[in-house]
């Protein structure tokens, strides 16, 4: 068996590449980065170090990587003849993903199995947008080539933080992970991946999941950041911090418990779980890399507008919502493009405009008032 990834950074290797390995798949690395490829490619193993309680050491062999700038061919030839193709590129990278995906399957085998596709993004039913990517490439010929893929949709957790110096292509990821995945596409002949739960429906988990690890995660990051805490761990530490993160996450899972029926006592218990995952002082985790990328952290369907426009919407909560926005909008990082877009976007334009273009709210949705006080709060900030 043999599976072709997109993305052979921490996640890649520390997380989806590691279950597939132990799942018994020949393992093939899809990335553009040359020297991580060389790297790979000049291992016969590397190693993911899992630390804190319940952790331990696991070897991957097996493995290869191919540069899919400069071996384009090559990396078809591999997904023509492979029975699983996953991702961990990010979903706006996920149309770079589609070209190589669509030869490959014009090249596959009719009779054989189908290629089982999951993109393993922090994003709600990545697969359908890798989905809609190919089937849009393919245009006409998607006819005949549909019988050649399924595509589900997948939901994956696992905190990969920064790596250490010299660390080579070793991964440090904390002990615990979750990779659900919709069963129906993959009939009776799912894929084998050691570890992954598969679901009936997926939706639950997938908000569960972006909703509180997501949400909590960056929350922990922008009131870190904004009271000059280093890292996610100490940033937890601070009462008044972990007050406001564990005030956000009550009305995220209150939403969930209204849409999806969720039981509130469970829900409470993976809160406790979560915040406890962030509290591990064995992960040299920093608010800085949790919260890069604020612009599309703050968009219409990510970890804060989606649930607390939702909410909104029904009359539930949204204080610590809103807090937890506001610290967002106070990321400074002149060492990441977004952050400093961001800082430059609340300079130059009104506090309506701003709200529209960052959060893509409509401004009579109930959510925006809320949200355009706290723009014109930190524009203020930065006109004194």
């Amino acid at each position: 068996m043999k599976a072709v990834h997109f993305g052979a950074g921490n996640i890649g290797r520390g997380f989806v590449g590691l279950l597939l390995h132990e799942g018994g798949y020949e393992l093939v690395f899809s990335d553009v980065a040359a020297p991580l490829v060389d790297a790979i490619n000049g291992a016969s193993s590397y190693t993911v170090h899992a630390v804190g309680d319940g952790g331990g050491d696991t070897v991957v062999t097996g493995f290869r990587a191919i540069n899919s700038a400069e071996h384009p061919d090559e990396l078809i030839d591999e997904i023509a003849g492979a029975n699983v193709v996953t991702t961990a590129v990010g979903p706006t990278i996920l149309k770079f993903v589609a070209p190589p995906v669509v030869a490959a399957l014009a090249l596959r085998d009719p009779s054989s199995p189908p290629l089982q596709i999951m993109a393993c993004e922090n994003a709600i039913n990545a697969t359908d947008i890798l989905r809609d990517e190919i089937t849009a490439l393919a245009g006409d010929a998607w006819d005949a080539l549909s019988s050649r893929a399924v595509f589900a949709n997948t939901a994956v957790d696992r905190i990969v933080p920064g790596q250490p110096e010299g660390a080579g292509v070793d991964v440090t990821v904390e002990p615990f992970f979750e990779w659900a995945i919709e069963r129906p596409p993959f009939g009776d002949d799912p894929p084998i991946i050691p570890g992954a739960h598969f679901v009936d429906d997926l939706a639950p988990y997938i908000e569960r999941k972006l909703f509180t690890v997501n949400t909590g995660h960056a929350t922990t990051a922008y009131f870190g950041a904004r009271a000059g805490i280093e890292r996610i761990s100490d940033a937890l530490a601070d009462p008044t911090i972990a007050a406001g993160v564990a005030a956000t996450l009550e009305e995220t899972s209150a939403l969930l418990a209204a849409k999806h029926g969720l039981d509130p006592g469970e829900l409470a218990g993976y809160r406790a779980t979560i915040l406890g995952r962030f509290r591990n002082p064995a992960l040299p985790d920093t608010v800085w890399r949790v919260g890069r990328q604020p612009l599309r952290k703050l968009s219409r369907h990510e970890r804060f507008v989606g649930p607390a426009a939702e909410a909104a919407e029904r009359g539930l909560s949204v204080d610590a919502l809103v807090a937890a926005m506001g610290a967002a909008l106070a990321f400074e990082d002149a060492e990441d493009e977004q952050a400093v877009q961001l800082q430059a976007q609340l300079r130059e334009q009104d506090a309506a405009a701003f709200t529209a273009s960052v959060t893509g709210l409509e401004p009579e949705h109930p959510l925006f008032p809320r949200v355009q006080a706290i723009v014109e709060e930190r524009q203020a900030e930065l006109a004194r």
